[in-house]
């Protein structure tokens, strides 16, 4: 079975985006092809649990993740990171061969 984790920090990012929003379900993540190294991440806040979502559980929030993208995410680390006046969403994925010198796209 695939599995996807929730660092803290990211847990709590996605608690604040949610209350500043006023509702949400949670983080949904996707993938398209973009990028110069093949893909890039897709995230949304999802209201609801799509056909095409999976659902995933950690630190007390939902993650969804495209049932097409699974096999390309499994195992990855979903986490949020400040770097000097730079906050983001940062994948630590494990299936990643390559990535852009930028860190907006992969290849698998």
């Amino acid at each position: 079975m695939a599995n996807i984790n929730i660092s803290s920090a990211a847990a709590e990012q996605i608690q604040h985006v949610l209350a500043e929003r006023g509702n949400g379900l949670g983080l949904r993540v996707a993938i398209k092809p973009s990028g110069c190294s093949g893909y890039s991440y897709v995230l949304d806040i999802a209201d609801e649990v799509g056909a095409n979502d999976v659902p995933f559980e950690d630190h007390g929030v939902k993650v969804l993740v495209d049932k097409e993208a699974l096999t390309m995410l499994d195992g990855t680390e979903v986490d949020y990171v400040s770097e000097g006046l730079n906050r983001y969403f940062r994948f630590n994925n494990p299936n990643a061969t390559d990535q852009c010198g930028c860190g907006e796209s992969f290849s698998v």
